[in-house]
């Protein structure tokens, strides 16, 4: 029955923005309920067919568009998860905005974009092909760059929106690249009249049939594209400066949408991935240092936002690196990279939308301006303390469990695959995101102010939704870790993939469900870390200090300022290689083009006129010198004649 109106949970938020967008202006509160409605009842929709169908069953739609490709929708059970946690979290962060964005003169267009925003997600997830999955990945890049300059007004919100729109177009041209050579690979194998060459179950049914050596390249230029959309190194330097946007826009794109699409797509085309020889490796690889590399990061800066933005590099990297250690356990990584990405969107989504009842109270995103806020916003303070305890790992809340799992599967990928580096960067950047996070929550919450601030709390229609996700936070992942696991890591199953078959193309040689011995030191060490990492930051921040961080670190210490620097990506990426290479490139490429290439043309032209000018003056339009020049050539031609003739020609 609900499946009947799954194409709703689309359409309902895209006449949301239609409606927004033209009447918003006259409705209250710029008409952002009928965007909190349309998501809401996507929301119950995707719950009306998790009740009718997970996990035995997968609802399947789809209908002709042209050539050899369609339009169709697909929920499996993992898109349904996808579709019940964007459809939640996104509901809720909606109606925090009501209070939040309440007295903006552009509150209309903002909840417009917002429902177009959630629509192009929700599309692409239930996408049954690749190609409708990139149309909705482009839209949701072009919402993003809509959204984080929102306030376009303001100098670094316009730089920050155009940084994240090209940033995103270069994994984006990669993606569509992968996409052509799939399309090329599957044309190649003449399949039947009527196949659909990018539906998702044609191209797990076929991949057998591809060369290895072309999987391998079609999975890096889809890596590519995920890389670019969710903030992984070397693409991840948009992410930071997505904060210039309000700030639930931050919560959407770091919690729920925009970001989740890479590791999304990986996920989607895991078989893809573990069928190409070192495919899964690059996963892992670029997982396991964006974590460590954003987490170092998050440890000296002082913008609440930025601190949770270089948190969600960081922990996309560990859903990457849990998807990457498929090599060793199989299609069960989906579900332990999946599971950290629908924990993540709860306690994240409850850390920005936090972060953005103090900003509304202090008006400042400098935490060192801030201190004891915790004594006037006590509601906010709890609930960000239950996100904070569950991004940091702190045992039987959410994160713990998802993390743990991921730490684990890495270190059964050292040992089964002799992958040491990954596993290596993430327990280091767990205790890492334990200590930036409890840093961040007792110099905004604890001690004594800093500054001026309004001291009041926010108002229930902001302080409701965070105090539902914080209940999520702390008691999701008990529950839920088992099922979840096993639903989404078999999620392939109902279309017979033969992962047995693909591990001999994949050049995997590990048994799947080799049993791995793990040391207690082990077992304990992502309790250990979380722990640590909360220990550290009271014994260095909270009013109980006994440590002072000015003895370790100081104003010109280098590696403080390389991090507060951001390793100087900046100065690397645009005065260096946008402006030195890629702008030095340039003026080569144009001085051989107006020099070169125009010169030659140039002069052709040149030559060109310059004979026909001399030819021209032959013309000279008086009849009797064309009737002398007829009598001159009919007297050369005979002489000619005359004397081929006597030479015997």
């Amino acid at each position: 029955m609900y499946a009947d109106y799954a194409y709703l949970i689309v359409g309902l938020p895209v006449l949301a923005f239609v409606l927004t967008i033209f009447f918003g202006w006259h409705l209250p509160r710029g008409g952002g309920f009928l965007t909190v409605l349309a998501t809401f009842a996507g929301f119950i929709i995707s719950a009306g067919i998790f009740m009718e169908n997970f996990p035995e069953k997968v609802v399947h739609q789809s209908m002709h568009w042209f050539a050899t490709l369609n339009v169709g929708i697909l929920i499996d059970p993992l898109a349904l998860v996808m579709l019940l946690m964007v459809t939640f979290v996104v509901t809720l962060i909606h109606t925090y905005a009501l209070g939040y964005m309440n007295g903006d003169p552009g509150m209309a267009r903002y909840f417009a974009e917002a429902g177009l925003f959630t629509a192009a997600m929700l599309g692409l997830v239930y996408s049954d092909n690749l190609l409708q999955l990139f149309i909705f990945w482009e839209l949701v890049g072009l919402c993003s760059y809509l959204l984080i300059g929102f306030w376009y007004r303001k100098p670094s919100a316009a730089a920050a929106a155009k940084k994240a729109f090209l940033t995103t177009r270069v994994g984006d041209v990669l993606f569509l690249a992968g996409i052509v050579l799939l399309y090329n690979n599957m044309a190649a194998l003449n399949l039947p009249d009527g196949t659909y060459l990018l539906q998702f179950p044609v191209i797990y049914e076929n991949l057998a049939k591809i060369e290895p050596t072309q999987l391998t390249y079609i999975a890096l230029l889809l890596l590519g594209g995920a890389v670019g959309k969710s903030g992984q190194f070397p693409l991840h330097v948009w992410l930071p400066d997505a904060m210039e946007g309000p700030t639930t826009v931050s919560a959407m794109i770091h919690a729920a949408t925009m970001v989740t699409a890479g590791v999304y797509l990986v996920a989607r085309m895991f078989p893809l991935f573990y069928a190409a020889p070192h495919g899964l490796l690059a996963v892992a690889y670029v997982g396991g240092f964006t974590a460590i590399f954003a987490a170092s990061m998050g440890l000296a800066a002082f913008d609440i936002k930025r601190v949770l933005a270089f948190s969600t590099v960081s922990q996309l990297g560990f859903m990457m690196l849990g998807l990457g250690t498929g090599a060793v356990v199989g299609s069960f990584a989906v579900g332990v990279g999946m599971f950290h990405l629908i924990g993540h969107s709860f306690f994240k989504a409850l850390l920005f939308l936090c972060a953005g009842s103090v900003i509304h109270a202090v008006n400042t995103n400098d935490m060192r301006e801030m201190g004891g806020v915790g004594k006037y916003m006590k509601y906010t303070a709890y609930t960000m303390l239950a996100g904070g305890l569950a991004l940091a790992g702190f045992p039987l809340t959410t994160g713990f469990y998802s993390k743990d799992e991921i730490l684990v599967t890495a270190w059964e990928y050292g040992v089964l695959g002799h992958q040491w580096l990954p596993y290596i960067f993430a327990i280091t950047a767990a205790l890492m995101t334990a200590f930036y996070t409890f840093r961040l929550w007792f110099v905004a919450f604890t001690g004594e102010a800093r500054s001026d601030y309004h001291k009041h709390e926010s108002g229930w229609i902001m302080l409701i939704p965070l105090m539902i996700l914080a209940v999520f936070a702390l008691f999701f992942g008990l529950p839920a870790q088992e099922p979840f696991y096993e639903a989404v890591g078999n999620n392939f199953e109902h279309y017979g993939v033969n992962f047995e078959e693909l591990a001999v193309i994949g050049g995997h040689h590990v048994e799947h469900g080799a049993e791995v011995h793990e040391p207690f030191i082990i077992k304990i060490l992502p309790i250990l870390v979380g722990l640590g990492g909360i220990l550290l930051a009271l014994l260095f921040y909270s009013p109980w200090r006994r440590l002072d961080i000015r003895k370790f670190v100081g104003e010109r210490d280098p590696f403080r300022n390389l991090l507060l620097k951001g390793y100087y990506q900046h100065e690397i990426f645009t005065a260096w290689f946008a402006e030195t290479v890629v702008y030095g490139i340039a003026i080569i490429m144009n001085i051989i083009d107006i020099k070169i290439v125009d010169g030659a043309l140039n002069k052709i032209s040149e030559l060109t006129l310059s004979t026909a000018g001399t030819v021209r003056k032959v013309q000279t339009g008086v009849i009797q010198n064309y009737i002398t020049a007829l009598i001159l050539g009919v007297v050369v031609l005979v002489v000619v004649i005359k004397l081929a003739m006597e030479v015997g020609l």
